[in-house]
C-alpha cells in the first residue's frame, strides 16, 4: 500500500483552520463525530470524489481515486476540521510509519491548539 500526504486536502485544512471552521474537542471524540458511512456516501453523491478527498490527509495510490478506499487519514466532518480527527490522523500515521501525513496532522494540531 502506497499511502502518502494528500497536499490538497493539508492546504485544504490549514484555510479551515485560519477561517476558525473547527470543532477543539477532545482526543477521544472523534469515534461519535467522525462522518458515518451513510453521510461520506451522501457528501460524494452531492459533491463528487474531488471534493470529498479534500477532507482526507493520505492517498492510498493502490485505490482507484473514484473509490473511498483511496482515501485514508479523515480529519473532519465536511464542514469543520475535528481536532479529535486531527489527533487521530496523527496517532494513526505514526504507528503506520507515514511520517509525511503524521507530520501535517501535527502541525494541524498545533494550529488548533493554538486556537484553545
Amino acid at each position: 500500500m502506497a499511502v502518502k500526504l494528500n497536499q490538497r486536502a493539508f492546504d485544504h485544512a490549514k484555510g479551515l483552520i485560519r477561517q476558525k471552521r473547527v470543532a477543539l474537542d477532545s482526543m477521544d471524540d472523534w469515534s461519535e463525530h467522525q462522518p458515518s458511512a451513510a453521510r461520506e456516501n451522501a457528501f460524494i453523491k452531492q459533491h463528487g470524489f474531488g471534493e470529498y478527498g479534500k477532507w482526507y490527509l493520505g492517498l492510498d495510490d493502490d485505490q482507484d481515486e473514484d473509490n473511498k478506499g483511496h482515501y485514508k487519514f479523515p480529519f473532519a466532518d465536511f464542514e469543520k476540521v475535528h481536532r479529535c480527527g486531527v489527533i487521530a490522523a496523527e496517532v494513526r500515521a505514526a504507528r503506520l510509519k507515514y511520517t509525511d501525513i503524521e507530520v501535517a496532522a501535527a502541525h494541524l494540531h498545533g494550529m488548533l491548539d493554538e486556537l484553545m
